[in-house]
C-alpha cells in the first residue's frame, strides 16, 4: 500500500474502541491544538506492542500538554484491546480495524520482513495528523523500543 506523505490529506476514520465507544479522527482533531498522533501496531499484548503502548502511556501527559491527542490502531478485536488497556493501565484510546481499511489507507498494512521472513501484516507506523487534517509527520517501520522518545524529539517536545 502507498504510504502517506507530509502534506497529504489524512484519511478520516471512525472505529470501535476498547471502551465500547467509537473514536473518530475528526473528534480527536477537534480536541487537540497541535494534532493527533495515530500509531499503528501489530498485536495487543505482545512484547513490542506492550513496550510501545506503555511508552505512549508514560508520555501522554506531556504529549497532551503540548496539544497532541494519541490513538492506537490495530486489527485486534475490541475485547482483546479492552484486556490490553486494563492490563497495562492505558489512558488513551485503542481502536479496532479488523478489516484493515484504516491500516491500508494509512499505508500501515502490507509486506514486511521480520527475522528474514516476508509476510503481510501491520507495518509499525506513526502518523501525526495536523489540525487541518493533513499529514504533519509520517514514520514507517519504526522500532517499538525508543520510538516514542524519537517521536517526542521529532515533534520538538524534548
Amino acid at each position: 500500500m502507498p504510504r502517506l506523505d507530509v502534506g497529504a490529506t489524512a484519511p478520516s476514520f471512525t472505529l470501535p474502541a476498547a471502551d465500547g465507544t467509537t473514536v473518530a479522527l475528526a473528534d480527536l482533531l477537534a480536541s487537540a491544538d497541535k494534532g493527533v498522533i495515530v500509531y499503528f501496531y501489530p498485536a495487543a499484548g505482545t512484547p513490542g506492542c506492550t513496550t510501545e503502548a506503555c511508552d505512549f502511556r508514560d508520555s501522554l501527559a506531556s504529549l497532551t500538554a503540548q496539544g497532541y491527542a494519541v490513538v492506537g490502531v490495530s486489527p485486534d478485536p475490541v475485547d482483546k484491546l479492552a484486556a490490553f488497556v486494563e492490563a497495562e493501565h492505558l489512558t488513551f484510546p485503542l481502536v479496532s480495524d479488523p478489516e484493515h481499511q484504516v491500516l491500508e489507507a494509512y499505508g500501515a498494512w502490507g509486506e514486511k520482513k521480520s527475522y528474514g521472513r516476508t509476510s503481510i501484516g501491520v507495518i509499525r507506523s506513526t502518523v501525526v495528523v495536523a489540525p487541518d487534517g493533513t499529514v504533519a509527520l509520517a514514520q514507517y517501520n519504526v522500532k517499538a523500543t525508543g520510538h516514542v522518545a524519537k517521536l517526542r524529539r521529532d515533534l520538538g517536545i524534548d
